[in-house]
């Protein structure tokens, strides 16, 4: 196809086609990628969600800045301390949660199979 011999119509007409052929083919080739990826992810157990993680966060908010190394003889200002746990799974009594921050994976199990939290609490 010569364009050249073409008149300003024929080019126009032709540029709508080349920009629909070009989103088409855009949107077929990130449906095939987005298939394939959740098939991967599928495959380990995992969702879309759990391997992007929460984008509302800010940038910042997910990198960290290494802490200064503490001055020996000094305990190091600002380490939190692990609270006391609240939860054990009865299948594995050596893991427990203090029910604080994420669900661990047996915990989460656990309630998805319609069991009560409160069955889990350690006396």
């Amino acid at each position: 196809m010569d364009i050249a011999k073409l008149n300003l119509t024929e080019l126009k007409r032709l540029l709508k086609r080349v920009e629909g052929e070009i989103e088409r083919r855009a949107n077929t080739a990130k449906r095939d990628v987005l298939k394939k990826v959740h098939k991967i992810v599928t495959e380990a157990g995992m969702s879309l969600e759990d391997l992007m993680g929460d984008e509302k966060k800010p940038a910042a908010a997910k990198t960290r800045k290494p802490r200064a190394a503490a001055k020996p003889g000094r305990k190091a200002a600002g380490r939190k301390t692990v609270g006391a746990a609240k939860y054990r799974n009865p299948a594995k009594p050596e893991q427990t949660w203090t029910g604080h921050g994420r669900k661990p994976g047996w915990v989460a199990e656990w309630l998805a199979a319609g069991k009560a939290l409160n069955e889990l609490e350690i006396r």
